[in-house]
């Protein structure tokens, strides 16, 4: 595990990017580096670690949807510091809409995509252009830690993988950890803006980058830490919403006629359910949580991606 995951003490709340000198690294002319955010404080520590990286995006493009003033600050000192910066303001709701304006404006071949809530270890941006100039027709994503205390989601496997075709569970790719061609962008499409399906984005967009001949690429030399901030009660709600937007997802593809999706949707109930009793016998009140969103939330997921026709934006 990195040092920056081990030892959080490197950054307190006392610290400001502003007190901090900084050595000036060099910049990757054919990669931009895309975050999506609310403008909460913990992106001043997500662009703490871009900073202390090995090298510098072409461009940081930072798509924010809220009002924190402090964010023009903190982009502008990295400017001054020599990453040239895009701070673009929003007013649209949501993940995909924030990337999406993030894509719109980036004009180098290739494009990375974190959050706010990630920090990328050292040579993370240099690995992942590494391994996007050697696979130009591919999605690139990797590693994910996991930092603070909090449960999360995390992906640690050291073993390389290629994923050609679609799987009955779930796609090889996490969200804020990726990078592609534009190219790539401009023949699949944008992220889907659907609300039924507001934190499904990435399963989405993976599940129609390889129905397009796209392979995935997981690089476990392509590594960040996203950090732990949700409490027991948020974490609830949060599963909640990732079964409404599986769901969704599902729902939307069987309205077309994907009969992949009725299998897919299927076992990831059977999951759901196994995940919820092995939970209550074994006192896993997560796992527990964890399952009992899924198998009470999956099929009104499904209802409602079923009623909606919206379709993803194309990048020009």
């Amino acid at each position: 595990m990195i040092e920056m995951m081990t030892k959080n003490q490197v950054w307190d709340s006392s610290n400001s990017i502003h007190k901090i000198e900084f050595e000036r690294k060099p910049l990757l002319n054919d990669i931009s580096l895309v975050i999506p955010t609310l403008g909460r404080p913990i992106l001043e520590q997500c662009l703490y670690w871009i900073l202390m990286g090995s090298t510098w995006p072409a461009c940081l493009i930072v798509v924010e949807q809220g009002l924190n003033p402090e964010v023009a600050g903190w982009l502008e000192h990295m400017r001054r510091i020599g990453i040239p910066v895009q701070h673009i303001l929003s007013t649209q709701c949501g993940r995909s809409a924030g990337i999406n304006r993030g894509l719109e404006q980036t004009h180098t071949r290739f494009v990375a995509i974190t959050d706010d809530d990630c920090f990328v270890e050292k040579r993370w941006l240099s690995n992942m252009a590494t391994k996007l100039q050697q696979h130009p027709q591919a999605v690139i994503t990797g590693r994910v830690e996991a930092a603070g205390e909090d449960m999360i989601v995390v992906v640690t496997s050291p073993t390389p993988s290629i994923q050609n075709r679609p799987r009955l569970k779930f796609d090889s790719m996490s969200g804020g950890n990726m990078g592609a061609s534009l190219d790539i962008f401009r023949r699949v499409g944008l992220f889907e803006e659907d609300p039924v399906m507001a934190t499904a984005e990435d399963a989405e967009w993976a599940y129609r980058a390889l129905r397009n001949g796209f392979s995935i690429r997981y690089e476990p030399d392509v590594v960040l830490a996203h950090f732990g901030w949700r409490d027991d009660r948020a974490r609830v709600k949060q599963y909640r919403d990732y079964a409404l937007s599986h769901g969704g997802f599902y729902g939307k593809y069987l309205r077309r006629g994907d009969l992949f999706m009725l299998a897919r949707a299927g076992g990831h109930f059977g999951r759901a359910l196994r995940r919820w009793v092995r939970g209550a016998v074994t006192g896993d009140t997560e796992l527990a949580m964890l399952g009992k969103a899924y198998c009470f939330n999956l099929l009104p997921g499904i209802r409602a991606g079923m009623r909606s026709k919206m379709r993803p934006g194309s990048l020009k």
